[in-house]
């Protein structure tokens, strides 16, 4: 008698189960299929956002539009916009930060191997695939930064002409990514 009571028991509760879960997959196409909704406004917001003349830095609020270098720009949990950062060197500094507890969902900087670099506009790229050029003479908005690189051939190409180390995203460490800039190497202050 036990033994068929568990069973009934056991059955009613799995009954229960699939009807608790086929009544949310009722309710979710009644609200406008909402998972499927999600996923695709939330990739499409994912995507890189084009800078224009208005476009400031999340530091510093210079205008993007107006500096050499490669930008950058990161789309962070809870935020509909990206945060855009006018130096590659400022976007390191803030993802690789102590204290950052914004998680990055998408992670964009340009292609200096097809941007122009005084005047990047376009060309953006995943930047945790992308590789970098780490302690090259090129300068972008706020002095000595790190070039962005689609292709590693591009990168060493780069670091021949400029100096720098061709490192991937992983390979950059805290100590590489120094705000301060140029103001280290500007004897005249």
């Amino acid at each position: 008698m036990t033994k068929n009571y568990q069973c009934a028991c056991a059955s009613r509760r799995q009954l229960l189960g699939w009807a608790a879960f086929a009544s949310l997959g009722a309710l979710t196409g009644i609200t406008g299929l909402t998972g499927c909704t999600q996923a695709d406004t939330s990739a499409q917001s994912l995507k890189p956002v084009e800078i224009d003349r208005s476009t400031s830095c999340e530091l510093d609020g210079m205008l993007l539009a107006d500096y050499p270098g490669p930008k950058a720009q990161v789309h962070f949990a809870g935020q509909s916009k990206p945060s855009f950062f006018c130096d590659t060197v400022e976007l390191f500094s803030t993802l690789l930060a102590g204290e950052q507890v914004r998680a990055a969902q998408a992670v964009y900087v340009q292609d200096m191997g097809q941007a122009d670099w005084n005047a990047p506009q376009g060309h953006w790229i995943d930047g945790k695939a992308a590789i970098y050029v780490v302690g090259g003479k090129r300068h972008g908005s706020m002095g000595p930064t790190i070039g962005s690189f689609a292709q590693e051939a591009d990168a060493k190409k780069f670091a021949a002409e400029y100096g720098g180390k061709v490192l991937r995203f992983a390979e950059i460490q805290p100590a590489m990514v120094d705000l301060s800039g140029g103001a280290l190497h500007d004897t005249r202050m």
